[in-house]
Order: C-alpha cells, then sequence, then structure tokens
C-alpha cells in the first residue's frame, strides 16, 4: 500500500478525537473533532460525520465485513476509539451482533448524543460510554476483542505510547483496526469559478501547510508505527471513494459544511481572490455547492488490521 504521508496534510471528518488536543482543525471527526465549547460547532460536526456515513455506507461495510473475516467467531467486547457519533459504534454492533461496545471519546456532549441515538435504536443495553483521553490510556478496558479508530490516531502527541496503551487494553489474539483518510474529500470542478480555476487544489495546500506543525502524525505510516508497538499487521487496503451525478441531496450538504469549516480554518491564509471565489460556492448563490449538479464526492481511504501477538506477555 501507498505510504499516505505523500498524499495532502487535511484532517479528516469520520470520528472523534480522541484526547485533548484540540487544534482548530478545519474538519475534525471523520469520522474525527473540534470538540471545544462551541455548540454549534460541535452540532455542525456531528452533522458531519453522519453525512459521511450516510454516503460511504457502503465503505463501512465493506471494512467490518473483513474485519469479521479476520475476528472470526467470538468477538463479544469492541471499543470504538473516537467515536464521534457513533456510525461506527452501530455499524460494528450490526457486524457482529453478539458484541457490545464500548464507545470512547473526549467529548462528553458527542457521547450523550450517542447514548440517545443507541437508546432510539433499542441498543442502549449493548452500548457504554467513556470520556477519556486515548493518549493516556484506556482505564478499566481489558481483554477487549477488537479496537476500532477511525480518523483518530493521527491527533494524538504521542502515537507509540497510545498503541501501547491500545495493546494492553486488547487480549492475547484481538484485532486493532485504523482507519484513515486523504484530508478533506474533493468535491469541485476545476473551473467551479470560471476565473478561479483549481481552488480546490489550493485550498488543500493551505491545509497542508497549516496541519504541518498542529498535526504531525496525520499521514503517517501507521504500519511501521503497529509494527512498532507490538502488533502483527495482517491486512492493509486502500479504497478511492468516488461518488457521482446523479448525487443524493446530502452530497451538496456535505460539501458545504465541509467547505465552510476549510473557509474558517483558512482565515486569513488564503489570496483574496480565492478567499472570495469560496465565499461565492458557499453564499447561497448560483454557484453554491448545494445547488450544483457537477459535484463529485472523492476521498481515498485507507485501513490496518493488527493483532495482538498471543504469545507476548
Amino acid at each position: 500500500m501507498a505510504h499516505p504521508a505523500s498524499h495532502a496534510h487535511t484532517d479528516a471528518p469520520t470520528h472523534a478525537e480522541p484526547h485533548s488536543h484540540r487544534h482548530d482543525h478545519e474538519q475534525d471527526h471523520s469520522h474525527g473533532h473540534r470538540h471545544g465549547s462551541d455548540g454549534v460547532a460541535e452540532g455542525a460536526m456531528a452533522r458531519v460525520l453522519d453525512l459521511d456515513a450516510e454516503l460511504f455506507g457502503g465503505y463501512l461495510t465493506a471494512v467490518t465485513g473483513r474485519l469479521a473475516g479476520l475476528a472470526g467467531g467470538g468477538v463479544t467486547h469492541i471499543v470504538d476509539l473516537g467515536a464521534g457519533t457513533g456510525t461506527g459504534t452501530f455499524a460494528l454492533l450490526e457486524r457482529f451482533p453478539g458484541a457490545r461496545v464500548t464507545a470512547v471519546d473526549s467529548s462528553p456532549a458527542m457521547l450523550a448524543g450517542l447514548e440517545r441515538t443507541a437508546q432510539a435504536k433499542g441498543l442502549g443495553s449493548r452500548v457504554s460510554t467513556l470520556e477519556a483521553d486515548a493518549g493516556s490510556g484506556l482505564p478499566g478496558i481489558t481483554g477487549a476483542d477488537l479496537v476500532w479508530a477511525s480518523a483518530s490516531l493521527h491527533h494524538l502527541d504521542d502515537p507509540a505510547a497510545a498503541l501501547d496503551g491500545i495493546r494492553a487494553a486488547l487480549r492475547p489474539g484481538g484485532l486493532l483496526a485504523v482507519a484513515e483518510m486523504d484530508g478533506m474529500p474533493r468535491f469541485l470542478p476545476d473551473a467551479v469559478v470560471p476565473d478561479r480555476p483549481g481552488l480546490e487544489e489550493r485550498c488543500r495546500h493551505a491545509l497542508s501547510a497549516l496541519h504541518a506543525d498542529q498535526v504531525p502524525h496525520l499521514g503517517a505510516d501507521w504500519g511501521a508505527l503497529l509494527t512498532a508497538a507490538g502488533l502483527t499487521v495482517e491486512a492493509e487496503h486502500t479504497e478511492d471513494l468516488e461518488l457521482r451525478a446523479p448525487l443524493p441531496p446530502a452530497a451538496g450538504e456535505y460539501a458545504h459544511l465541509v467547505l465552510g469549516r476549510v473557509r474558517d480554518a483558512l482565515d486569513g491564509r488564503l489570496d483574496p481572490a480565492d478567499r472570495s471565489a469560496l465565499d461565492a460556492v458557499l453564499n447561497g448563490g448560483a454557484l453554491d455547492v448545494r445547488h450544483r449538479d457537477d459535484l463529485t464526492v472523492r476521498s481515498t481511504r485507507w485501513t490496518w488490521t493488527a493483532r495482538r501477538p498471543t504469545d507476548r506477555p
């Protein structure tokens, strides 16, 4: 699999930020996020996560299917690290009907929303939550059969220490699945604003510069890090996802929310003409992404699955 570090360093919207490393990323929840006192921003991030899961549900189904094949039978305890709104939690509960999930996140608001959703789905008895800083360990969790970490580990200040803690939380023979993505999805045609071709790529370049110091482990070689942590990498996958017209209405909303967060993150960092062009695709006018029929939604996603050896203390 290609080394992800060769791709643009932008944050992911799929899962929640697993600890207190809370730089103001443009869309950190993935799934994961921007966990601050701004409830409006957190609510928007939750919506991004749910839209991502809606648009790319087939990807999540495929990933959990591969995990089930590697895990075999007997999966009873799963940990969703950086659980966010619970898109991973509920996909895993469906895939492993005999399992319960501990959803871990640093945001009490995200966890409260996840608990409400679990109750509404009739799954409350199979879900527990843990507000924790994954960079400092997973208190009270031992013997887990599977840990799922989607777009969350790159937030950690010390991935090696965190992976040691995750390994300790796994039972011998248990699996860790790490999912990451190539920054923000791509949406725009090259000439989305006629006199500013290449707008989206320039935004991605500016985000790379912004995050070079803030998120140094974004785009890391997780295969090497997992091996260094004493885990055995058993599978790696790269998937290039692309949705084309006719797109569901959710795609326009998703593009609008993601690009709006990009605009906020790059305030003062874009050429004024590019800032105006970005405003034009967000301001409700004729060029607004919510009204266009020429959008695509493209995203590259990687997964690594590693096992805790049975012969290591």
